[in-house]
């Protein structure tokens, strides 16, 4: 009877639960195609180290320890969830077999079972005792962490209450090669040498323990738990750091084309679907978001639940008829995420380099800015003389490109025009040519390379903004005219080294030139400021009073370049100069609040971003800000002034820290 009964009840568990995994990956299918079947081994090297070793996770250490405990305990676990589910059909089966190998297996799942309980009474005590505020989310996402955390408690309970009972009805002898002491011992305080009913006692956990297994399975594919099954895919097929961090490229000749940019789902590829249904909702990434932080109503984690949401919705009545008028209106784009939210975003990939599944929060978003820009001409009034600016300016500010080269009175620097043999073309940037204050960082830099005897040039008036601002705020067309500008000219002069100052133009140059023709070797002020030094190329003032010196991470420089090391080894090298930290430093930086556009928007809504770092900076008891941005200069610069301490605090670019102790 009870092989027919659980034969029958697994069929159709198992039948239920194919269904639902089948019907979900069809939704995944109507998104647009997206090759990410490259560089297979490095994907699977990628799926070792982030799923299974839980890399990202441990940058929480508590949570990562939970997590991990309850991830390898669970798996440990699958040889007696397996051996249970035989046992249903061949109630005298065990992995007895195994000879030797038997041992290991009775041990993990005494000691992985107690890990795992504990873990998940841990796991319960965070997220309704302890409160913690990311895991604070709605309340189907409580309802859905109580749910499989109890699910996953009964597991291990039951587990235990078949092997007690096990040991128990054997009259308490195991097997040569069964070691289970955690079981034994609590079989012999329940039971000592006498179990009359320990075998119907086995049956009920027994029977406890394969349907909790077959619910904890059928619910995953209707609770953010699903991310145990597409996590793994989701990891697998995500991009190499170099993508990760660049836009891709609009085909803005297609004429088939009713629009561009993302207003829906059936709009996003089915890599971005895919992400939303491997959302774990575990907060990490609108925990570290600056928007969030300063208080306005952007949440990257809104932004991936609400596509799944979309997808279900606008999926299931795709493939059950057809979408009725209401349904198509009800667009992810001004329905499900506002505009506010999006324009709120400053790019900074904090929530891409938190996810432990590594899901591309910044893509989707920039991608409905473009559907705003290109398609509904829809963007913040201020936008329109920076948009206006680049056009006729090529930079974000309405100043003369006839002006560009100012900067450099005085110097004796050639352009290209004037001659071309030279090992480095300087890329000025917009910031570093007209801002007042940058100019005087430009003219920094560029002594400092002189008094090493780096051959260099720079474009002078030929130069253009180099895209990012306009990619960023979603105007592809307008960044994709002044990419093959700047492109073309380059390539008329042979550029083969690019050094800047501007971490937007650096990455901008380095990793998106690429898409448009422009193959350049691409290098940061402070790297080769850096090896100047090393090199022994100048010689640096021996300072006998110290001075605290602080140093703020550059979003564009430090998460999208890995550039955490150079500019402070930099500052480093300068006698005189003890380095402090912030709180939040490095890979978990704070963005200034600039990138995205942000330099150019106002904040409407919540506090703001630059001001939350200064305070920070603040704190830090340093005497000198430090920069390698022209962005986060301006943005430290009035945070450090909204505190009234622009007379205590200097902030400074390194090239004029490393200007000024030049001997």
């Amino acid at each position: 009877m009870k092989p027919v009964l659980f034969s029958f009840l697994a069929a159709a568990a198992l039948a239920f639960f194919a269904g639902s995994l089948s019907r979900i990956f069809n939704y995944i299918s109507i998104g647009k195609p997206d090759n990410r079947f490259t560089n297979i081994s490095d994907r699977l090297k990628l799926v070792l180290r982030v799923v299974f070793f839980q890399s990202k996770l441990f940058r929480e250490p508590a949570a990562g320890t939970i997590h991990f405990l309850i991830f390898w305990g669970f798996n440990f676990f699958l040889f007696g969830i397996i051996e249970s589910f035989i046992q249903g059909i061949y109630p005298e089966f065990d992995f007895g077999s195994l000879g030797t190998a038997y041992i290991p297996i009775t041990i993990a799942q005494d000691f992985f079972g107690i890990l795992v309980g504990v873990s998940v009474l841990a796991a319960l005590y965070r997220r309704f005792v302890l409160k913690v505020s990311r895991l604070q989310t709605n309340a189907k996402g409580k309802y859905d962490a109580a749910i499989v955390l109890a699910m996953i408690l009964i597991v291990c309970v039951s587990m235990f209450g078949q092997n007690v009972n096990h040991i128990a009805e054997a009259g308490s002898r195991l097997k040569w090669n069964e070691y289970r002491p955690v079981s034994y011992f609590i079989s012999q305080m329940i039971y000592g040498h006498y179990a009359p009913r320990a075998g119907f006692y086995y049956e009920v956990y027994w029977w406890i323990h394969v349907t909790t297994v077959l619910a904890f399975v059928n619910y995953l594919p209707y609770s953010k738990h699903l991310h145990i099954i597409t996590s793994i895919l989701n990891v697998f097929f995500a991009n190499a750091p170099e993508q990760r961090t660049s836009l891709k490229k609009l085909n803005l000749e297609d004429e088939n084309a009713e629009s561009f940019g993302v207003a829906d789902i059936n709009q996003m590829t089915w890599k971005q679907l895919l992400d939303g249904f491997s959302c774990t909702e575990c907060g990490r990434c609108t925990a570290v978001c600056p928007a969030a932080i300063s208080g306005k109503s952007l949440s990257p984690r809104k932004v991936i639940v609400e596509t799944r949401k979309r997808t279900r919705e606008y999926a299931s009545a795709f493939f059950d008829g057809g979408l009725s008028k209401n349904l198509r209106d009800n667009t992810f784009l001004h329905n499900f995420i506002t505009d506010k939210e999006l324009w709120q975003c400053t790019t900074c990939m904090a929530c891409v380099q938190e996810c432990p599944v590594m899901i591309e929060h910044v893509v989707i978003i920039v991608d409905t800015r473009r559907n705003l820009v290109l398609t509904e001409s829809s963007f913040p009034a201020e936008l329109n003389s920076v948009f206006k600016s680049l056009e006729n300016n090529f930079t974000p500010w309405a100043f003369n490109q006839a002006d560009r080269a100012d900067w450099a009175e005085g110097l004796n620097i050639k352009t290209m025009a004037e001659d071309s043999d030279t090992e480095y073309l300087f890329w000025v940037g917009c910031a570093g040519s007209f801002d007042n204050r940058y100019k005087k960082v430009s003219r920094a830099f560029a002594e400092i390379m002189q008094k090493a005897g780096v051959n260099f040039r720079i474009l002078g008036t030929e130069e253009k903004c180099n895209g990012d601002t306009a990619r960023r705020l979603g105007n592809e067309y307008l960044a994709q005219a002044l990419i093959r500008k700047n492109i073309e000219t380059l390539n008329n002069y042979g550029v083969k080294k690019i050094v800047t100052a501007c971490p937007h133009c650096y990455n901008s140059i380095k990793k998106e030139f690429k898409q448009f023709g422009g193959n350049y070797d691409v290098y940061h002020h402070s790297e080769i400021i850096y090896e100047i030094i090393s090199e022994k190329k100048i010689e640096l003032k021996n300072n006998e009073e110290v001075h605290k010196v602080t140093y703020h991470d550059s979003c564009y420089l430090g998460r999208y370049n890995e550039n955490y090391y150079t500019p402070r080894n930099v500052l480093s090298a300068v006698q005189g100069i003890e380095l402090v930290e912030m709180e939040r430093n490095k890979s978990k930086g704070f963005c200034c609040g600039a990138g995205g556009g942000r330099m150019f928007l106002e904040d409407i809504e919540g506090g703001r971003i630059n001001e939350e770092r200064a305070s920070e900076a603040l704190a830090a008891g340093a005497a000198i800000i430090s920069t390698a941005c022209p962005f986060c200069m301006t943005m430290m610069t009035d945070g450090v002034k909204a505190y009234d301490a622009a007379d205590t605090i200097e902030v400074k670019d390194i090239a004029e820290i490393i200007r000024e102790n030049i001997i």
